[in-house]
């Protein structure tokens, strides 16, 4: 069983223990055969995933690809015995030119100010990955999706499952749908295996929902409980590791995925449970709707196990984080929109 800390003393330890791989991962990773491109590597989860990559497959080749705005990003990644590659994943030349590794985990997208600009949404949404399937038509793909392409389900169903037809709210779920049509279609055409890997929502001990409650309840402010009162989530490490370990997994043509915890979770009993840790009273108004954006992860339990970072663990550690005013990325993932307005 997987021993895990009490605490992290610093993001370098949080960065290690995320990146590190368990026995099941490394197996996994000995039966996919070739290397492995992560194209929009230097987002939230992207950094992570790749170390995680190079540490439970230090045979393989890793390569992470992204525009790098920041230049240490990039020399973190390189850091850890990652190749990157500066490229616009807009630019067809400059997908064209990547190399094409037998293993593809499409990462890049939009979501956050995607309300203030559609045209930029839609074309990293949809434009993007469909020069990346065509360029990487004899790849296995893993294309990050997101749980927010269901409808809104009754908090009593257990989420939506796979079957469920979707029901995007909002311009950015809308583009998300399309770009898991883009792949399917190009999965269709060349008859390449991929997964659509619809998330909700990762923990990160610097973003995350857990992350955005724990920061407001100590900041004083009054939590409205009305536009959402129920989440799925998953500690990113488990996100990651199943997103790799999906590879092993794939189907012809791609077909989607849901990756989450498998609770259902009330955001009035999450709070409780943090200002328990913070020793802060919490102030709460409204009363929770009886539909949210959940989804039913029971398939990749099947595949890939219960998580290995439990809820009540993840609370431990966010609200200490929090408490002791630790690293933030300040990317609120607007968990309470219904709307779909992100």
């Amino acid at each position: 069983m997987r021993t895990l800390p009490a605490r992290f003393g610093s993001t370098e330890e949080l960065d290690d223990f995320l990146s590190r791989p368990d026995a099941a991962l490394i197996e996994d990773m000995k039966a996919v055969e070739g290397d492995i491109i992560i194209l929009g590597a230097a987002g939230k989860m992207g950094p992570t995933l790749a170390r995680l990559a190079r540490n439970a497959a230090p045979d393989k080749r890793i390569v992470g690809v992204a525009r790098f705005s920041d230049p240490q990003s990039r020399r973190q990644m390189e850091d850890c015995g990652i190749e990157t590659i500066q490229a616009d994943l807009l630019d067809p030349q400059q997908v064209q030119n990547l190399p094409k590794l037998e293993n593809v985990i499409f990462m890049a997208g939009m979501k956050f100010g995607a309300s203030g600009n559609q045209p930029l949404t839609w074309a990293m949404n949809t434009y993007c990955p469909a020069l990346v399937a065509s360029a990487f038509h004899a790849s296995r793909i893993i294309a990050f999706s997101t749980g927010n392409v269901y409808p809104l389900i009754d908090v009593l169903h257990q989420g939506a499952t796979e079957d469920t037809p979707p029901g995007p709210r909002g311009e950015y779920a809308q583009s998300c749908l399309g770009r898991e049509r883009i792949f399917e279609h190009f999965s269709g055409l060349h008859g390449a295996p991929g997964r659509l890997f619809r998330l909700n929502y990762a923990i990160d001990l610097r973003y995350g929902v857990l992350h955005d409650l724990a920061t407001r309840l100590k900041a004083g402010q009054t939590i409205d409980l009305s536009p959402m009162g129920h989440v799925n989530v998953i500690w990113q490490g488990d996100a990651n590791a199943q997103a790799l370990r999906s590879l092993r997994h794939c189907t012809t043509p791609t077909s989607p995925i849901n990756v989450s915890g498998p609770e259902t979770l009330s955001v009035r009993w999450l709070l409780e449970e943090l200002c328990q840790r913070m020793g802060i009273t919490p102030r709460l108004t409204g009363t929770e709707p009886g539909s949210a954006w959940l989804s039913n992860s029971a398939e990749a339990a099947r595949l890939f196990g219960y998580p290995t970072v439990p809820v009540s663990v993840m609370l431990d550690w966010v609200a200490d984080w929090v408490m002791r005013d630790m690293p933030s990325l300040n990317k609120p993932t607007k968990y309470e929109v219904r709307d779909g307005g992100f």
